[in-house]
C-alpha cells in the first residue's frame, strides 16, 4: 500500500518522504538549530522573505536581522516584518568588503539579482534568472553595522549567505564580528555561475582558514531537466564549537 500511495503522489510531481534528518532537509536544518540553540540569525540577502518564512516554518522564534539591497523585494521585506515582532529590518543596503555603493542587476527570477554579473552557463540552466535592469544601491560592512541590530544578550549567532557569487566579498566585510558568530550557511557552486566567485574547495578552504569546518550540506540549485546540481548550500560551525 506504501508503494502504491509513493507512486500516485510521485506521479503528479510531489514526494512522501519521512520526516527526518537523514531523509529531508527541512528537518535537518531544524535538528541543527536545536542542538546549536542559535538566538539570533542574520539573514544576508534575505531577497522577499523566503528564508525567514523557512525558518519560522521549522520552529525558530528568535530575533531574525534581514539584510536587503534589492527595493521591490525589500518592499516584500517590510510587509513581513510589520507582523512579525522579532524581525530586524536595518535601511536597504547590499553587504561587501567596503562603505560606498555598488551596481545590483536585477533579475527577472528577483533570487539570482546580483552585484556580480553571472555567465552563460547560468543563464542556460535558469533562463528566467536573466538581467532585466540595474540597482544603484548602498554597500557596507557588515562589521560596520552589524552592531546598530545585534541584541546585547546574544549568545549564539547564525549568519546564513545568499549573495549570488560574492560570499568572498561579505566574508571579508564581516571579519571584525566572525568571532561572535557560531554558525554560517552559504552557497557553494559545484561549478561557476557568476564571474569570479570562489569554487567549491576554494569557500571551503577559506571558511576552514577562518575556523569554520563544514557541518552539513544542503540542497540547493538543480536543473529540473538534467537532474544537474549546481548549488548546494553548506553549513559550517565554529571548530571550537563543535562536540
Amino acid at each position: 500500500m506504501k508503494k502504491i500511495i509513493k507512486s500516485l503522489v510521485r506521479s503528479v510531481g510531489f514526494d512522501v518522504i519521512r520526516y527526518l534528518p537523514s531523509l529531508s532537509a527541512t528537518a535537518q536544518l531544524r535538528q541543527i538549530f536545536l542542538n546549536q540553540s542559535f538566538d539570533v540569525v542574520i539573514d544576508v540577502g534575505a531577497n522577499k522573505g523566503n528564508y525567514v518564512k523557512d525558518l519560522r516554518g521549522i520552529g525558530y522564534r528568535d530575533i531574525i536581522i534581514a539584510f536587503e539591497p534589492q527595493s521591490s523585494a525589500y518592499i516584500e521585506l517590510q510587509k513581513i516584518a510589520n507582523k512579525d515582532r522579532k524581525l530586524i529590518l536595518p535601511p536597504r543596503m547590499a553587504l561587501g568588503d567596503r562603505n560606498g555603493e555598488i551596481t545590483l542587476n536585477i533579475s527577472a527570477n528577483s533570487e539570482s539579482s546580483s552585484v556580480v554579473s553571472m555567465i552563460d552557463s547560468h543563464l542556460k540552466a535558469a533562463p528566467d534568472s536573466v538581467c532585466i535592469g540595474t540597482e544603484v544601491v548602498p554597500v557596507r560592512r557588515l562589521d560596520a553595522v552589524l552592531l546598530d541590530y545585534l541584541p546585547s544578550q546574544s549568545k549564539s549567532i547564525y549568519m546564513k549567505i545568499d549573495v549570488q557569487g560574492f560570499e568572498r566579498q561579505v566574508l571579508v566585510g564581516a571579519e571584525g564580528i566572525l568571532p561572535l558568530v557560531k554558525g554560517i550557511q552559504l552557497e557553494l557552486s559545484l561549478t561557476p555561475l557568476y564571474k569570479g566567485e570562489l569554487s567549491i574547495s576554494e569557500m571551503i578552504n577559506q571558511m576552514h582558514a577562518t575556523g569554520f569546518n563544514i557541518y552539513a550540506i544542503l540542497p540547493a540549485f538543480t536543473e529540473n531537466s538534467t537532474g544537474r546540481a549546481y548549488q548546494m548550500d553548506g553549513i559550517f560551525i565554529r571548530e571550537d564549537a563543535l562536540s
